[in-house]
């Protein structure tokens, strides 16, 4: 006896939701697995040897900022040659980003530049989403390009700031002395001084990355953060308010795997979620907690350095999934997918569209930053702290799903939009 087409369906409903339930519970699981052997090695990331001492030095930087030295013409000539080098770099999110990895690999003890090597590569993804296979449907043209003009801003903001101060540490290394007396000649807020002159010193690269990562969100904290352009057409947007609810401010670092397995597994990614990118204190801690995850355990390091020295940086994230994304938009389908972390590299699944940066963003004028120290308030010493390792750092489940989220919230968007079309010929 046949059954019913309606009862038919809605077995086949619940085979199929019930499939989906296990499949993400096995992505969870998978994520555990993987974040348990990815942090069983740690690295001792010490402050203690220099709490007291740079404390000290905090109290006193605003006078330390004060350049009441005369500047020697070797010092003009360097200070000359890394502006002119900084702005020729500062042309667009591939020239930041590969400026970060080659400073990291000249110089392994500037380990917040390959942190900024990364949440860069990062950016550059972000930015192409926004005319990749999801965004350009549940976005209007004028907010893409708001949107774009912030994280350009955010991203050439910070190069510009913290790029001079890692060559002066590179020429101070080439000429033999600290050149950290030279930092209010690029207007480097007085919070640093201590932290690079002690850094001449020890070499721990500690607590420099965390003040680097303090100084840099306090950058761009005045300057693009609160300002009104930004807050009235990309913060205070609902298109943007809704990002944390679908999880998409992530920060992936994809773990590069031996090359007999990579062909069949796809690299699976590290990382964190942000929640809320307007508040500074939640900012700081996520990078921070960045910062822990790359140089806190080993592993995560190895794998992570061995796919930014293999994979140059394109701006798609075919960079590190070409098994789920195409550059190309005569691959794109659009089409739903099975979700199934355990099977991510099964080339039966669809592509979607991620393009290279240079074809669908052109290289922007970039806005002087406004001048002014944010360093006003000793209170800022309490972000200098030891950081906290995360247990759990595979997010490639998170990741996934968050894609398959934006596919959802597309192909809703269609549905709804076909039935009003519909309503309105009368054929609804």
């Amino acid at each position: 006896m046949n059954e019913p087409l309606g009862i038919k369906r809605g077995k086949y409903g619940v085979i199929r939701v019930f499939g989906q339930l296990l499949s993400g519970l096995a992505g969870k699981v998978h994520g555990l697995c993987s974040s348990y052997r990815l942090t069983r090695h740690r690295t001792p990331l010490s402050l203690e040897k220099n709490m007291r001492m740079l404390s000290t030095s905090l109290l006193d930087a605003p006078s330390i900022h004060v350049n009441e030295r005369t500047v020697t013409r070797e010092e003009e000539r360097i200070c000359s040659a890394i502006r002119d080098e900084t702005s020729a770099l500062n042309r667009n999110n591939l020239t930041r980003t590969a400026a970060y990895w080659h400073l990291f690999k000249a110089f392994p003890e500037l380990q917040w530049s390959f942190l900024a090597h990364m949440v860069s590569r990062n950016g550059g993804w972000s930015m192409t989403d926004l005319k990749g296979e999801w965004l350009p449907y549940l976005l209007e043209g004028r907010h893409v390009s708001a949107i774009f003009e912030m994280l350009e801003a955010c991203n050439s903001l910070i190069f510009g700031d913290a790029y001079p101060q890692l060559r002066l540490y590179a020429e101070g290394r080439r000429i033999g002395r600290d050149l950290s007396c030279l930092l209010p000649q690029f207007g480097v807020s007085s919070f640093m001084a201590p932290f690079w002159s002690r850094f001449w010193m020890d070499r721990n690269p500690v607590p420099l990355s965390e003040a680097l990562i303090v100084n840099e969100q306090h950058f761009i904290q005045l300057r693009v953060v609160e300002d009104a352009y930004y807050r009235r057409n990309v913060l205070e947007t609902l298109s943007f308010q809704s990002q944390p609810l679908m999880q998409l401010n992530q920060i992936v670092f994809p773990l590069w795997q031996d090359e007999r397995i990579r062909g069949k597994l796809p690299m699976r990614l590290a990382g964190r979620v942000l929640e809320k990118f307007e508040d500074l204190r939640e900012r700081i801690e996520f990078g921070k907690c960045l910062y822990g995850i790359l140089f806190g355990y080993p592993d995560v390091l190895k794998a992570t350095t061995a796919f930014a020295s293999r994979i140059p940086h394109s701006g798609s994230r075919a960079d590190y999934w070409p098994h789920r994304f195409s550059t190309r938009g005569t691959q794109k389908t659009g089409g739903m997918s099975e979700y199934s972390d355990g099977t991510a590299g099964n080339a039966k699944l669809t592509m979607w569209l991620s393009p290279n940066l240079s074809d669908v963003w052109s290289d922007r004028e970039i806005r002087p930053a406004a001048e002014g120290d944010w360093f006003t308030s000793q209170g800022v010493w309490s972000y200098i702290k030891p950081i906290k390792l995360p247990h759990v750092v595979d997010i490639t489940h998170e990741h996934l799903f968050g894609q398959n989220k934006l596919q959802a919230a597309v192909l809703l968007e269609r549905s709804f939009m076909n039935g009003a079309s519909s309503r309105r010929t009368g054929r609804g």
